[in-house]
């Protein structure tokens, strides 16, 4: 069945998860009869409304199609929100969430006032299931949970907690996992301070008995997982993963801007200080406040979801942080030995998942392997779905430290040719209508094509005054592509299809003269962005800038412009390479042609 949009990253091609209205953590496990077991948090109000409660769906076609809702806690009962899974060694399924038991009907603020939301506190419970999912136990057991110093200190002094998860639960060898956070204050953004926690089981894989099961809290002390030193009161969203070595991952959100990550060597009893999560080559992840996901794949390699975009100006523009999750990027993940243990260094990302409407926010995923195929869950409030992602997008994310051949594919203009120089012109190459009419249609309305296109130069830089034109296509009137020297070290895009002009520069500060530098540009019909990856690093707005790649008009139709491209018209330097290409290229394409040299 072809998708109903020609691009398999937009989210309207994933199968619908039935909900109520309300829809959050679509998690999912495998039972051992082979379905999938679904369990989320719904209800016919928004987040945090009364009715809110815990659901499960069973699937046995991989989410195309579902079973249930079965009411693992029932509308018309205290607040019972946001499950998570975990399947012991005999098959039996347990479900954990938190549930408002005593039925508490508002919290107070640190700052005055108080909340009437009361979903994110009271009794952390679990249920189990013997049948795969089908029904879960009538009994529900509390877990004791430690308190830690921000509990004492919050406005009850401990005699009321507040906390969540949305981590999903883990296991190694016998040992059960299940993530907390825990909140000591209720205030601006709801969450005003939070940190992370781990409630052990040491016996939860192989007790039949569900009052036998033991649990303690980590990590030992009082403090759980918080930012680095500096950082801010929140570090919340804690999410895990088991490694080679039995190490334990954890990244996590904030509100400074940076996800944080940290390892465990013990078992969760004690933690490497809390760092910003940064790529392979040392620079800092960006992130706002949005679930900040890791999973480990079956090839030995890890996935981690996030929104490439922060810093600073998160605090600047959106005090809460809780913004912009459109689109889902993904970056990948690989052990390497270091000094102090098995560490994870992270590729380059790619756009993975996104939605036409930028404010439309997706987050709270999940990720499962099953039959080779890999599945992403997500939610935007309202609509959860399962989306498959693509092979052969996988495939090159999970090879990109390696990658160091060009890509031939959709390739429509490379110069110079063999033993030639860089011509002053060349034919233009007709790039893809990003719209056109729709003839089929009984009103002739817009078709999204979906397309793109992608650029890539090698040039070296004597000067970096504004204005060099290094490519020019624009006709008399203005109509095609410019691609010029901008202020502050940079390169800029322009394009013109007579009706909108965009444009869209890299980074501040991204070129230098003296050297020569590898371009790529990346003109993407599918989300409408503009990104820019220099010298195999893609842009993402430095210490500069919020965004470093940027949106276009959806009714940009195609900078077709003059039929004649000049080339370095006007640059104090050289170009040495031109590629053109008929497609938006992957980050990672064009990281590999940054290294072939070819």
């Amino acid at each position: 069945m072809q998708p109903s949009v020609p691009d398999p990253r937009h989210v309207a091609n994933g199968h619908v998860i039935p909900t109520e209205s309300y829809s959050d953590q679509p998690y999912i496990i495998k039972a051992d009869d082979g379905a999938w077991v679904c369990v989320l948090t719904t209800g016919a109000g928004h987040e945090g409304q009364k009715g809110q409660h815990v659901v499960s769906f069973r699937s046995t076609d991989q989410g195309r199609t579902w079973s249930g809702p079965v009411d693992i806690e029932p509308a018309d009962g205290p607040e019972a929100s946001y499950a998570v899974l975990l399947r012991a060694h005999s098959g039996r399924i347990y479900v954990f969430y938190n549930h408002n038991t005593d039925r508490v009907t508002e919290v107070k603020r640190e700052d005055e006032g108080a909340f009437s939301r009361v979903d994110s506190l009271g009794h952390f419970v679990f249920k189990y299931s013997d049948d795969h999912g089908r029904t879960w136990s009538e009994r529900r057991y509390d877990i004791p949970v430690r308190k830690f110093a921000c509990d004492l200190g919050n406005v009850y002094d401990g005699e009321l907690c507040f906390f969540w998860n949305v981590g999903k639960a883990f296991s190694i060898g016998d040992d059960a996992y299940v993530p907390i956070i825990k909140v000591g204050a209720m205030g601006v953004g709801f969450f005003a301070q939070s940190e992370g926690a781990l409630l052990h089981s040491p016996n939860l894989m192989t007790e039949p008995d569900p009052d036998r099961i033991a649990w303690e809290t980590l990590p030992d002390g009082e403090i759980g997982l918080r930012t680095p030193p500096g950082g801010g009161r929140i570090s919340e969203e804690q999410s895990y993963c088991v490694m080679s070595d039995g190490s334990f991952y954890c990244v996590y959100r904030t509100v400074d801007g940076y996800p944080v990550e940290a390892y465990s060597r013990d078992g969760g009893h004690t933690w490497t200080q809390p760092r910003y999560k940064c790529y392979a080559d040392g620079r800092r992840m960006k992130h706002p406040r949005a679930a900040s996901f890791a999973w480990g794949c079956s090839n030995g390699k890890y996935l981690y979801w996030f929104h490439n975009h922060g810093g600073r100006f998160v605090q600047l523009h959106d005090p809460t942080g809780y913004e912009d999750r459109n689109p889902v990027w993904l970056s990948m993940g690989e052990e390497v030995r270091t000094g102090e243990g098995l560490v994870i260094r992270w590729s380059e990302p790619e756009i993975a998942l996104y939605d036409d409407d930028p404010h439309i926010r997706m987050s709270y995923p999940d990720m499962i392997e099953d039959a080779g195929k890999l599945y992403l869950t997500e939610t935007n409030k309202d609509l959860a779905r399962v989306h498959e992602i693509d092979a052969g997008f996988l495939g090159k994310l999970f090879g990109q430290f390696e990658t160091d051949t060009v890509t031939e594919d959709g390739l429509l203009l490379q110069l110079p040719e063999s033993g030639a120089q860089l011509p002053a012109h060349a034919p233009m190459p007709a790039l893809p209508a990003l719209l056109q009419r729709d003839t089929a249609s009984p009103d002739y309305r817009t078709r999204d094509n979906r397309t793109g296109f992608a650029i890539e130069l090698r040039v070296g830089f004597d000067s970096l005054d504004p204005g060099q034109v290094l490519l020019d296509s624009r006709s008399d009137d203005g109509r095609g592509l410019l691609l010029q020297t901008a202020d502050a070290g940079a390169v800029e895009l322009l394009l013109n299809d007579g009706r909108t002009e965009n444009r869209w520069a890299c980074d501040p500060g991204s070129l230098s003269t003296g050297h020569e530098h590898h371009i790529g540009i990346i003109v993407d019909g599918g989300p409408k962005i503009i990104s820019f990856v220099i010298d195999g690093r893609l842009n993402d707005g430095g210490d500069c800038r919020q965004f470093g790649w940027g949106r276009y008009s959806p009714n940009s139709r195609t900078p077709v412009g003059a039929p004649t491209l000049r080339i370095g018209s006007s640059v104090s330097g050289h170009l040495s390479l031109l590629r053109i290409y008929g497609r938006a290229l992957m980050v990672t394409e064009l990281i590999g042609n940054c290294r072939s040299r070819g």
